[in-house]
């Protein structure tokens, strides 16, 4: 019995850290140069307080193509000329909860990367970016990898 208890507080040390280090986050995280790709921002609720809106910047280069408008939610874009710079869902994602929003977006046509630009917005009026980590450094979960397009030919 001893050891079923132990097991299990090491299963709990292991699983909850990992729970609060859920974020919002866009995939995939690899695409490749001038494509046009389908997006998903994943917007969780980690913590006690409701998720009341996420933020996307979209990086320079990067043409959004289409919305995804699930039933019930609302969402703001703001242009520059005729491109898509920002996106704006207004949303309620409950403490434990997530909910997943989508775009087809054609990649640039150079660069190594995408750096996407994320913030969540929560109902105490708090707003945390979810582009660049405590330490300084560009957070993973906001970059998607751009791959040359192969020119070689048979």
């Amino acid at each position: 019995m001893k050891n079923m208890i132990t097991g299990a507080a090491a299963i709990l040390a292991v699983c909850i850290p990992a729970a609060g280090h859920a974020h919002v986050s866009i995939t995939p995280r690899q695409s490749s140069v001038g494509a046009t790709e389908k997006y998903t921002v994943r917007i969780p609720t980690e913590g006690q307080v409701a998720t009341t809106a996420a933020e996307l910047d979209v990086p320079e280069g990067v043409i959004i193509e289409t919305m995804q408008v699930p039933a019930g939610w609302k969402y703001e874009v703001k242009r520059a000329d005729d491109r898509i710079v920002s996106v704006i869902w207004q949303v309620d994602v409950k403490p434990g909860e997530f909910i997943e929003v989508g775009f087809v977006a054609r990649n640039p046509r150079s660069g190594d990367r995408i750096v996407w630009k994320l913030r969540q917005r929560f109902a105490d009026g708090t707003v945390t970016d979810w582009t660049v980590a405590p330490n300084g450094t560009m957070r993973p979960t906001a970059i998607t990898q751009l791959t040359p397009v192969s020119t070689s030919t048979r």
